[in-house]
């Protein structure tokens, strides 16, 4: 065979010759924006209404989940603005264009809702320990309104595209958002009915907690990204076995995982082949099997014959090393070779 070098970008994915994979859902780019816009709209003008009142009322609870909105007002903005730079192509110097730019907004999100879980706890925990006056009636009025514009916020950004991580971190904002009215609803029913003027701090210690729960995730999907780990649910040392055991397959070594951005995963690797094997063939299989069972679209396989140029690509320390678990490890990373039962 002529041609024993086969390095291609990802055969399967790309939508431009240049080899870097658009970014496609089932919603559109437009679509996206347009029901962010909306959400915008709604959570701006009652957010104003709600620190006047919160004032009004003397409620922590209110004025944190105003404080929260804003942070939602930011969330929103800066994922439209992620939006527009993530569909710009790719050029220049970024060869995967600007796509994570989202991936950057959602980790800022992420870090603005651990931020704020601790401004609000402190005040809630000084509010629990000396409760101040509270309105109940007004406070109670105001969070089921809030309740009814958040339930419409979330319903329209849950329109868009959450696969995005950018969307789902202001996804994220807004439904914490509506779970920390639900609680300040009944801390303003308590107070109202009560007069256990601490209901407000309790709920607002509520509120911390989700703002918790989702703020760690959205760091840490968004690290886990920028450190380039391995896409959730795919273990590399799985996925190199599999490549190693289709058929002609002699050895896989060099192989890299990696997600680009919310919804696209990229994989590197070289592939060892049997004397005389079908390079292209051998290419086009693992592709398709990386797209159909993986969903990894951008594969850049190097393909070769064994044999060839191998003793500038392999550096295997001992011998003994040949068959741990399929693979042995080399200057390059683990080294996966067809087990007994494989051919």
């Amino acid at each position: 065979m002529s041609d024993h070098h086969d390095h291609e970008h990802g055969g399967h994915d790309h939508d431009s010759g240049g080899g870097h994979s658009g970014h496609s859902h089932g919603v559109s780019a437009d679509a996206d924006r347009r029901w962010l816009t909306i959400a915008l709209a709604l959570i701006s003008v009652f957010m104003l209404v709600e620190v006047v009142v919160g004032v009004a009322a003397n409620s922590l609870a209110l004025i944190s989940d105003a404080a929260h909105m804003l942070t939602d007002v930011a969330s929103i903005v800066l994922a439209l603005v992620a939006m527009r730079l993530a569909a710009r192509p790719a050029k220049g110097h970024f060869t995967y264009g600007l796509k994570r730019v989202e991936i950057l907004s959602a980790q800022a999100n992420g870090l603005t809702l651990l931020l704020l879980s601790i401004w609000l706890a402190y005040e809630a925990v000084r509010r629990l320990v000396s409760p101040p006056e509270v309105t109940g009636g007004l406070v109670l009025v105001t969070a089921l309104v809030g309740v009814a514009v958040n339930l419409v916020a979330t319903w329209c950004i849950s329109r868009a595209n959450r696969t995005s991580l950018n969307v789902e971190g202001t996804y994220q904002h807004i439904l914490t958002d509506l779970f920390g009215f639900i609680a300040t609803a009944v801390a303003g029913a308590v107070v109202l009915t009560t007069g256990f003027a601490r209901a407000d701090a309790i709920a607002s210690l509520l509120v911390v907690v989700l703002m918790l729960k989702a703020g760690y995730g959205l760091v840490r999907d968004s690290g886990r990204i920028f450190l380039e780990a391995a896409p959730a649910g795919i273990d590399p040392d799985v996925l190199g076995d599999r490549l190693a055991a289709q058929d002609t397959v002699v050895e896989v070594h060099d192989l890299h995982v990696w997600t680009i951005t919310s919804g696209q995963s990229a994989l590197s690797a070289h592939v060892l082949v049997e004397p005389g094997g079908d390079c292209h063939a051998v290419r086009r299989g693992l592709q398709k099997m990386l797209l159909d069972e993986y969903r990894i679209g951008h594969a850049t396989l190097q393909v070769d014959h064994l044999g060839e140029d191998a003793p500038d690509l392999l550096q295997i320390t001992s011998a003994t090393a040949d068959d741990r678990d399929g693979h042995c490890d080399d200057a390059h990373g683990p080294v996966h070779r067809p087990g007994p039962h494989d051919h």
